[in-house]
């Protein structure tokens, strides 16, 4: 069966997602809305023109009320990051852009999973959880699923060898204290220092792994493409999308999403990514994934980082 999607933003993320959407299987209806009517209007009839190429799907330029029985809701707006500004910069803003959406969306979809993706992602996933009324399984951030999407490219770029092979994560918060849980990184099961040695012992030309590097590239990248191209909308949007095929599949998957922790690794009260299985039923738990001490440490830091900034924000 396929979903009603509806997805709030029509900027450059929400309308790539909603052009994303139209060329894949997965929705039946696409509901975009956005307080720039006129904006929606252009976007939605710019997709619209090109689906003829494919099975008759619906987009809307639509209200509220539009998003009535939608399965997905995708929530995008928000003050874009401006180059050199970092995510938590943005949060207040944000936050009271948050407060006016989240009553009115979840007042006509109160049975939608809801995919948060405005900046910053996990202080957005928290407000959303705290004042909507939505159940907590039903709403999940975006969070480091991107991070980790990066992080495969690279390592898949390194190593030679296909995307779908790398299994490796980025955990904690969506920003700068992220990191790579790298005890649990291989590739098709094999350790990655282990896999690097067997492909020279196949003759192939491998440079050692920079993993400090790895994970700086992967702080810095969004970053690096905002100040070339002024705003990073594509790999999000892929992004987003793939979690829309998992959240309308009918088996769950383990996947770097932010959702509310509730003692997993001594962490409380805060939005934060680590393996979580989810899938049509929302959010299921968190994936109890076995991290060394200094990995602990690194997650435990990055869920305080956020709560100190959650404690100056006014909900």
């Amino acid at each position: 069966m396929k979903s009603k999607v509806t997805i709030i933003g029509a900027g450059s993320v929400g309308s790539t997602i909603a052009y994303t959407l139209s060329t894949m299987d997965i929705a039946s209806t696409i509901v975009l809305i956005d307080i720039n009517k006129k904006k929606v209007e252009g976007e939605v009839m710019d997709i619209a023109q090109g689906t003829c190429f494919r099975d008759p799907i619906s987009l809307v330029a639509g209200e509220y009320e539009d998003a009535k029985d939608s399965d997905i809701v995708i929530i995008t707006s928000g003050i874009a990051r401006k180059p050199g500004q970092t995510r938590i910069e943005l949060t207040q803003t944000n936050v009271n852009i948050m407060k006016s959406i989240a009553p009115e969306i979840a007042k006509v979809a109160p049975n939608a999973l809801y995919v948060i993706v405005s900046n910053p992602v996990d202080i957005m996933t928290y407000v959303f959880t705290k004042i909507s009324g939505i159940p907590e399984n039903q709403i999940i951030g975006s969070g480091t699923l991107l991070d980790t999407a990066r992080l495969r490219n690279t390592l898949s770029e390194h190593f030679q060898v296909a995307q779908g092979n790398i299994h490796a994560y980025v955990f904690g918060e969506h920003g700068d204290s992220s990191f790579v849980p790298w005890s649990c990184a291989s590739v098709s099961g094999v350790e990655l220092d282990e896999y690097l040695a067997l492909m020279k012992s196949f003759g192939k030309e491998v440079e050692d792994l920079d993993k400090d590097g790895m994970v700086d590239f992967v702080h810095k990248s969004g970053g690096i493409v905002i100040a070339n191209k002024g705003a990073t909308f594509y790999a999000i949007a892929s992004s987003v999308c793939k979690l829309c095929s998992i959240l309308s599949a009918s088996t769950d998957s383990v996947i770097t999403v932010s959702s509310m922790m509730h003692g997993e690794y001594g962490i409380e009260d805060v939005c934060i990514s680590t393996l979580t299985l989810a899938g049509p039923n929302g959010i299921r738990g968190k994936v109890p994934v076995k991290l060394n001490d200094e990995e602990v440490a690194k997650l435990q830091a990055s869920a305080n980082a956020l709560k100190e900034v959650i404690a100056q924000i006014e909900l």
